[in-house]
This record gives structure tokens, C-alpha cells and sequence, in this order.
């Protein structure tokens, strides 16, 4: 391993989360020279991987390492494929639509669309769940066998009064999404706020995706029209990765 990039590289961990961290804070982490570690800080910021804040010595992420991530991103044929239908779905329900892949045992979300209402919103793509805290992670759990037996063989932490950790009760709810295909979690991960989504399926039949709706638990349980809508974008979607079909079964 090249010691000069992992060290930027660790670098840039230390910074994720929006934390805002000065060189004598960066070398104590990485127990080095705070003069080793502003040249390498130096040289991340030339390439805007890092930025210093305005008034302060403090740096953070770049504005570079959103634009990589962009492309990233982009070349996800499944992020591409969706993005027309779920803005459709947030436009016909109301509600901010959101898609996940498992990644390291938890759910990535690779797209978010905002709620059709003009209302600010926090851009949510690039954060990651819990699997077991939401429903996007319920349905790639439930379809996915290795990814749930490793996730149940760890503790569960919990997020709200309302997380489930049990695994059997997890289990319950991965047969109910297996016969259902819908995964619902009632403020799990986040007080007022729940979620029920959906499995998107490729050209093999198997589920690399879940798609969701994100609903105000003063909402919850939505409406049956919410169900249809977000079958809709996930058949839909799957159709266009080439899968045979969409249902349970075919997942």
C-alpha cells in the first residue's frame, strides 16, 4: 500500500459526516506530525478534496468529492433507470421517494426525490440506513439470504423506542415482505417518520434495489393508492433492467 494515499485517505474518512476538523485534530487521530499531516491536507485541498472553512483553520470535504460522487452515481444503471419513475411516484403520492442498495451490510441510498410540495428539504442521497431500521433495508434483507443471516447474526442497534432488534420478529417480517413484497417500518430509524417500500428486480429475476416512500407518521398507515403507486415504480423500473416479471416470487 502506497503509505501517502492511505494516509489521505484516512484523511477523508475522518472528515465524513460534515465534521470539521483542524490539522493538530487530523494528526492526533492519525498519531502523526501535524507538519506531515497539513502537506498532505495541502495537497487534498489543491485538488478540492478538502476545503478549509472561511474564517478558521478547521477543513472538511470538498466540493471535488461530490462531483466524483456524482459520476459514480451515474453510472449506476439501476440510479438512471429509476429516477423518471420516482419522480413520478413522490409527484402522485406527495411523499419523497428514495432508492437503496445494500452496501456493507447497511442501505445506501443512491437517489432521492423530494416531496413535490415546495417545502426545504434535506438532499438525503449518499446517506446510509440501518437495514434493520428500514424498510428499504427490510426488503433487501428479506430477499437477499447471506446479507440477512449476517446482519442477524450481529446486535442490532437501535435507533428510536420503536426499532426492532429481535431477529425473530425480523424473520416474521421478511416472510410477510417475501408473500406481500412490500416492507413497511413505522418511525424505526427516525421519531415521525416512516417508510414502506418496495423490491426492484434486474434481467436475472433477483432484487437489486428497493424503492420507497418516506411518509409523516401523522400519516401512517397510507393509503392503498400509495401501495399501487409504488408497485407501479418498482415494476416499472424492473422492467426496464430486463426482469421477466415483478412479484415476490420472481424475486
Amino acid at each position: 500500500m502506497i503509505q501517502s494515499i492511505d494516509r489521505a485517505a484516512k484523511i477523508l474518512s475522518l472528515l465524513q459526516g460534515a465534521r470539521r476538523l483542524g490539522i493538530s485534530e487530523l494528526a492526533a487521530a492519525l498519531e502523526l506530525p501535524p507538519s506531515t499531516v497539513h502537506g498532505i491536507v495541502k495537497s487534498l485541498q489543491s485538488h478540492g478534496l478538502v476545503a478549509q472553512e472561511r474564517a478558521g483553520n478547521r477543513y472538511v470535504l470538498g466540493p471535488a468529492l461530490v462531483k466524483l460522487s456524482s459520476v459514480y452515481l451515474d453510472t449506476l444503471d439501476v440510479r438512471a433507470r429509476s429516477i423518471r419513475w420516482m419522480h413520478d411516484l413522490s409527484r402522485n403520492t406527495g411523499y419523497a421517494s428514495r432508492l437503496g442498495v445494500e452496501l456493507f451490510g447497511e442501505v445506501l441510498v443512491i437517489h432521492h426525490d423530494r416531496r413535490p410540495d415546495g417545502s426545504e428539504q434535506m438532499p438525503e442521497t449518499g446517506v446510509t440506513i440501518p437495514s434493520h431500521a428500514s424498510a428499504l433495508g427490510k426488503v433487501l434483507l428479506a430477499y437477499d439470504l447471506d446479507h440477512a443471516r449476517d446482519a442477524l447474526s450481529r446486535p442490532l442497534g437501535t435507533l428510536t423506542g420503536y426499532t426492532i432488534t429481535d431477529p425473530t420478529q425480523l424473520e416474521e417480517d421478511f416472510e410477510r415482505i417475501r408473500r406481500g413484497a412490500f416492507g413497511f417500518e413505522a418511525e424505526e430509524a427516525v421519531i415521525g417518520e416512516s417508510s414502506v417500500a418496495a423490491p426492484v428486480c434486474d434481467g436475472t429475476g433477483g432484487v437489486v434495489a428497493a424503492i420507497s416512500v418516506v411518509v409523516p407518521a401523522t400519516e401512517w398507515p397510507v393509503e392503498k393508492s400509495v401501495l399501487t403507486h409504488l408497485g407501479d415504480a418498482a415494476r416499472n423500473v424492473s422492467r426496464e433492467l430486463g426482469a421477466p416479471s415483478w412479484s415476490p416470487a420472481s424475486a
